[in-house]
């Protein structure tokens, strides 16, 4: 129902999990030591006026991708409840809960 597709087609506002990492080399090494890693939670937060590059929260940072970094990270959008319920659960954390 989900199929991959590079991050770099992620809408902002939109949320995604990465499935895997095409990189090679030292990219795939620096984007796996930022938290790219497979079953990470990624979301699109803005695109550049000239759509690149692109601002992703990923494992609780920002992180400015280019395009063709961000194209070599393949995605699963996430369904509308697991949407719903990755914004209840930054909710909860905002406001102190479920933290150390």
């Amino acid at each position: 129902m989900f199929d991959k597709r590079p991050l770099s087609h992620l809408a902002p506002g939109w949320q995604a999990r990465v499935s895997s990492l095409c990189a090679q080399g030292s990219m795939r090494r620096r984007l796996q030591d930022l938290g790219v890693i497979p079953g990470a939670a990624v979301e699109c937060l803005a695109r550049s006026p000239l759509k690149d590059p692109c601002a992703y929260l990923i494992q609780g940072a920002v992180i400015a991708l280019r395009n063709a970094d961000a194209a070599s990270i393949l995605v699963r959008e996430a369904s509308p409840a697991q949407r719903q319920s990755a914004k209840k659960a930054a909710g909860r954390q905002e406001a102190g809960y479920g933290t150390l």
